[in-house]
């Protein structure tokens, strides 16, 4: 590998040393939120968050609909954008931090398989591509892709601001934050805002020289926050049409949000598209909006269940962890100036390994197969045409803490087949006629299932993959009465919560607003 990466770091300095002028090379924003789930935005079918500039950005280029993220959390996705690689063959296959193995102490059928903790030096990132091709580099926000030592600023970025191994906003989305690579604001500062503040910054410094501005939100992660002014906008928008019934079902392993009507999450949307704004409307102040390829997707689904139960994914099933449609379909837009026409749409399957090879073809750049080889570029559909059919897969040997079990998937066209480690069962969708994955068709078409999941076999061991082994502490009478306590208990107490967010008295705990002078409403 590390043969490999010199290689192509050379060919790449020759190339940039080649004459080609910096003006004619294209500049890159790439804008990844954490958390986001496919329906979270308007230009996707809300009519409960408001989002008009990333729906702007969205109808300006393309709008593949059926984008995914590569894993259905965070820091597998996120590394697989780094190097055009699946989670599985990089070894990421949960959130850097996750317990597994004989570490694992929740009472499950299965240990959780090994996972590798940091992002590999032998990888050629994508910031290391195109820095070594004369790009200035920038990195701004989530990275969670490694320990000291494995941040941006180890893997091609000479920026970060707010980089580091952790997962979500310690301290919280205001000011004073708790970031060993973000200096903190005044108190009451938004996070999102100050994220799309320095990305700004950045833009105005380089703004003569090619370059990558990676802004990656902590935003929509929890814990959920916002300020007093959007929590009133969005509590008085859900008391206009308010929810009649419950507002969760079980399905499965827990509770599933069945609406969006939770006013703090509303307000998180918006604070984050006001920063998209910022970075979309310094581009075209200064004159770069027609230079400036813009990229825009989530890292896994939104959560409708676990973590901050915050928002409906409906009608895809299930979200975050989860091993359904709305686990892993994201948000995904590119737009290119001259090349993308606006308003354009792609049905056609794409991945986040496909941002690699993608963007080294619109840099001008030479293709690195040996390194983004889960990748394919799009500038195909960008230009209107077409891109060979393929596979594609997903492997999480894991338990989410939003109610996701150990299991593998294929999809191929409009067919999904997702294999489970627990039973070793198979489930079959027709996505395109059953969006929400409500009729498994594993009996009715046994060739298909079988041949799908020869195929499934078939890549897990070539990218080899580790799997889940059997817990020999796994008690059933317990998980009985846990699952008791999830039906009832559990589900009261969110039902109750979740009202209590759009009553006109809500408050929120004393380390939130009312305990710091707000600078952001």
């Amino acid at each position: 590998m590390k043969t490999v990466h010199c290689f192509f770091v050379i060919c790449l300095s020759i190339w940039a040393s080649s004459g080609v002028a910096e003006t004619e090379r294209r500049n890159f924003v790439f804008i990844l939120a954490d958390d986001l789930g496919i329906t979270d935005l308007g230009v996707e079918g809300s009519t409960f968050y408001e989002s008009p500039h990333i729906d702007s950005l969205a109808r300006s280029g393309m709008r593949f609909r059926r984008g995914y993220a590569t894993c259905q959390v965070c820091s597998p996705s996120r590394a697989s954008i780094m190097t055009g690689k699946y989670p599985t063959r990089l070894g990421i296959t949960t959130w850097i931090g996750d317990r597994a193995g004989r570490d694992w102490k929740r009472n499950t059928k299965l240990l959780p398989a090994a996972y590798t903790r940091r992002l590999d030096h032998g990888e050629t990132t994508l910031a290391e591509a195109l820095r070594a091709a004369g790009y200035r580099t920038f990195f701004a926000g989530k990275w969670h892709l490694g320990d000291e030592g494995s941040w941006p600023e180890d893997h091609g970025f000479e920026i970060n601001k707010g980089g580091w191994d952790r997962g979500s906003p310690a301290g919280g989305y205001f000011a004073p934050y708790v970031n060993p690579r973000l200096e903190s604001g005044p108190d009451g500062e938004s996070l999102p805002l100050r994220l799309g503040r320095e990305t700004v910054r950045f833009i105005e410094d380089h703004r003569d020289e090619p370059f990558l501005a990676y802004l990656s939100f902590y935003s929509v992660h929890g814990p959920i926050q916002t300020t007093q002014k959007k929590w009133r906008k969005y509590q008085q928008k859900a008391a206009r049409n308010p929810h009649d019934g419950a507002r969760f079902l079980v399905d499965r392993r827990l509770p599933v949000r069945q609406v969006q009507d939770c006013p703090i999450y509303a307000g998180m949307i918006e604070a984050m598209d006001e920063a998209v704004g910022m970075v979309l409307d310094k581009l075209e102040a200064l004159g770069l909006s027609q230079n400036t390829v813009v990229c825009f997707t989530s890292d896994n689904g939104g959560v409708s269940s676990g973590d901050a139960f915050s928002s409906s994914m409906l009608p895809y099933r299930g979200g975050k962890g989860r091993q359904w449609e709305g686990g892993i379909r994201e948000p995904y837009y590119i737009r290119v100036p001259g090349m993308t026409t606006p308003g354009s749409v792609c049905d056609v399957p794409v991945t986040g390994t496909d941002f690699y090879p993608t963007i080294l073809e619109l840099a001008g750049l030479p293709l690195n197969p040996q390194q983004h080889r889960d990748g394919v570029s799009l500038v195909p559909l960008l230009q209107g045409h077409n891109i060979d059919e393929r596979d594609l897969f997903w492997h999480y040997p894991h338990y989410g803490n939003q109610g996701g079990e150990p299991s593998s998937i294929i999809c191929s066209g409009p067919w999904k087949l997702i294999h489970y480690w627990e039973d070793g069962r198979d489930e079959l969708y027709h996505i395109g006629r059953d969006i929400g994955e409500q009729n498994d068709l594993a009996a009715q078409h046994p060739e298909r299932r079988d041949t799908l999941r020869q195929k499934l076999d078939r890549w897990l061991e070539e990218v080899g993959a580790n799997l889940p082994t059997l817990n020999p502490l796994y008690d059933a009478r317990r998980a009985e009465r846990q699952a008791v306590t999830m039906r009832t208990r559990t589900l009261q107490n969110l039902e109750k919560r979740h009202a209590d967010y759009v009553r006109v008295d809500w408050q929120p705990d004393k380390t939130w607003w009312g305990s710091l002078p707000s600078t952001e409403d």
